[in-house]
């Protein structure tokens, strides 16, 4: 028997995937084996996850499907190539025609995707069921991979950042030295990365907001969470342009599920330093 979902290592080297399934924009990761598979969805709003080993597959394709008596390794394959365009974005089709896919988001907060397809002439139905996926998971397979794009990302800029002051150093050198350019329009101001940094996220504010809401990205309190999660690093500072200081407030709870997490995962740099020193003494002496 295959073991029970994907290796945590594999799962995660698979990018996530925007998907439209019954009319509803998700983001999906999924894994199929031999004869099993783990799939993986999300709004930003929450993640939704199922693993399922051959007996488990075995079980539910004999209750949707009576007359199936076939084992798992005559069927999977099929269902591997029908699920897998809907889960993908690819839009494909099976071997045995286009399969009819429904979402439905159910009351206790779970999602059930039904699948309609044909299989050797006959019907061929499948549901996937969709629970709630613990916060390890989400943590393993979202939010840490973001913070560690995040944290590139913010390396990136300040290298970018020294470079262009070291360029402004290397051309007022050259003036100092008598040199002049040649044509005027190559004239550029010297780089100060605050006036910059501030002037861009000015100009960025409605754009940034808007595709983010376009995405399904746009619920505040989503972002609120991942700046807690990171510590207050880069993404405060993402947040408190856009939304203003407010959007920072935090609860008892949520400072003592900070304090828990492991702060090695967790991005460094001038903004975390900034965010994490200590508020001055302003007692009356």
């Amino acid at each position: 028997m295959e073991a029970r979902g994907a290796p945590a290592d594999v799962l995660l080297q698979l990018p996530w995937l925007p998907v439209s399934i019954g009319g509803c924009q998700l983001l999906a990761k999924s894994w199929f084996g031999e004869t099993a598979y783990h799939l993986l969805l999300t709004d930003v709003n929450c993640v939704w996850e199922e693993r399922m080993d051959s007996v488990a597959i075995q079980r539910r394709a004999q209750e949707l499907n009576r007359r199936l008596r076939a084992k798992v390794e005559a069927f999977f394959s099929h269902l591997r190539e029908v699920a897998q365009p809907c889960l993908t974005g690819s839009g494909g089709q099976a071997d045995g025609g286009e399969a009819q896919v429904s979402l439905t988001r159910q009351e206790d907060g779970n999602i059930g995707i039904k699948l309609k397809s044909e299989l050797v002439g006959l019907p061929f139905y499948w549901e996937f069921h969709c629970t709630p996926a613990p916060v390890t998971v989400v943590c393993a397979q979202l939010v840490r991979p973001l913070l560690a794009m995040s944290h590139l990302l913010q390396q990136q800029v300040e290298q970018q950042g020294g470079l262009l002051g070291r360029k402004d150093a290397e051309i007022q050198d050259y003036r100092e030295n008598g040199a002049v350019l040649s044509r005027e329009r190559l004239q550029t101001d010297v780089f100060e990365e605050k006036t910059y940094r501030e002037d861009f996220m000015s100009k960025s504010h409605h754009t940034v907001v808007f595709r983010a809401s376009q995405l399904g990205y746009g619920e505040r309190h989503i972002v609120e969470r991942l700046v807690r999660a990171a510590g207050r690093s880069l993404f405060s500072y993402w947040v408190v342009t856009l939304f203003g200081s407010g959007h920072l407030d935090t609860t008892e709870e949520e400072e003592e599920e900070e304090e828990g997490m492991d702060q090695s995962l967790l991005p460094r740099g001038k903004y975390h330093r900034a965010a994490t020193r200590p508020p001055p003494d302003r007692s009356p002496h």
